[in-house]
């Protein structure tokens, strides 16, 4: 069965993981992703450990269901190349700042006149209009600059960094997106476009959608923030054997908590009867939590809640999610032989389309391994 973007070509152009994992989510809906790459390689092969020499295991899952496709953008022959490539392509994206991509000869205006309804795609640190554009940009710079790091400081007393690279990865999706959205509006009107994901931008929209709080009112009415979030109570909570989420959200799970808990003298307390009643009391409400969880095991949370709708899940270590019932249930993972290297894990995406099930056509290529094939196309050979 064909995928949802079965004919579209994109042209990748980007490297690290925010572009990857942007060209990744449309090459498993269907579309031929040609992945444009300096003789040296994307950078994320090089990281350790490796499946094969020049495949990682970062590397693995990011670059699946794509095609690699050498090329030195400072060689004029190769820059034809790409020119050519270009001309058979609905979308091209990339990761380098405006003035890298116009000293490489490959702006939006040069794109465009090699297709005219060419969709352009530009993702980079910050927006082409102010006065940051011409910063370098990695995902610990935008925690720090979109306020994100700082919302630790409540609990913790000082700024941190997220375990994680989540802004390259909301950043990647917000280019997926954007990418579908212009291929819609191409298919409507037949025109390309050029499209901007800049990651400050969209990580200040990201944090803002619940952290705004009275300063989206004008004048503001309150501090910026969410309460519940800022609370230093608010964290996983010690059981009798490990570690438990245990998240009491609505006026009945409040009442059954305080119900099993032996608490029935806060049940009717006009602190903690309404959400809006709440919203000034987390801290308490969080330390009530933190005193009793420790009285019942985490099965025994789990069983609770699960009777009474109260959200709850165990605190589960990374290591051992791969055993954890319901994503084998679900099919998340599955072991996957690369013909140039061995056995891997692969992670399947997460959202199922019933007319396009998803395939994996294509493991991650090794540095240049469809170039003769890509060019030989591009010559009618």
């Amino acid at each position: 069965m064909a995928g949802i973007l079965d004919g579209i070509r994109i042209v990748d152009l980007t490297n690290v993981i925010m572009g990857p994992l942007a060209s990744r989510m449309l090459a498993d809906l269907g579309a031929d992703v040609v992945k444009v790459e300096a003789p040296d390689g994307d950078s994320m092969r090089a990281h350790r450990p490796h499946l094969t020499d020049g495949v990682s295991a970062m590397f693995l899952n990011l670059n699946r269901n794509k095609r690699s496709i050498v090329l030195d953008l400072k060689a004029d022959e190769d820059r034809a190349r790409l020119e050519r490539l270009i001309a058979t392509a609905d979308v091209v994206m990339h990761n380098l700042r405006g003035p890298a991509m116009r000293r490489l000869g490959f702006d939006y205006e040069r794109c465009r006149a090699l297709r005219h309804d060419i969709i352009y795609c530009a993702a980079y640190g910050f927006g082409a209009d102010g006065p940051y554009a011409a910063k370098a940009a990695y995902d610990d710079l935008i925690q720090a600059a979109s306020g994100f790091a700082s919302l630790s400081k409540g609990a913790t007393g000082a700024p941190s960094y997220a375990p994680s690279v989540i802004f390259d990865k909301i950043c990647g999706q917000a280019v997926a997106a954007a990418v579908l959205a212009a291929l819609v509006h191409r298919l409507r009107t037949g025109e390309g476009q050029s499209v901007e994901v800049p990651m400050f931008e969209v990580a200040i929209d990201f944090n803002l959608v619940e952290q705004i709080g009275g300063a989206a009112l004008i004048p503001p009415k309150g501090p910026m923030g969410y309460s519940r979030l800022r609370s230093a109570e608010r964290r996983p909570f010690r059981t009798a054997d490990g570690y438990a989420c245990i998240l009491p959200y609505s006026d009945r799970n409040w009442s059954d908590f305080f119900h099993f808990t032996g608490r029935d003298d806060l049940v009717a307390d006009p602190r903690f009867r309404t959400l809006r009643t709440r919203q000034d009391h987390f801290d308490e409400l969080y330390a009530e939590i933190r005193r009793e969880a420790v009285k019942a095991t985490t099965s025994e949370w789990v069983t609770f809640c699960d009777e009474k709708d109260i959200p709850c899940m165990p605190v589960i270590d990374l290591e051992d999610i791969f055993e954890d019932e319901h994503v084998k249930a679900v099919r998340l993972f599955s072991a996957e032989h690369h013909p140039h290297g061995g056995d891997y894990i692969a992670i399947r995406p997460p959202v199922n389309y019933s007319a396009a099930p998803y395939t994996l056509r294509r493991h991650a290529p090794l540095l240049g391994e469809h170039s003769d094939e890509i060019l030989g196309a591009l010559d009618g050979r």
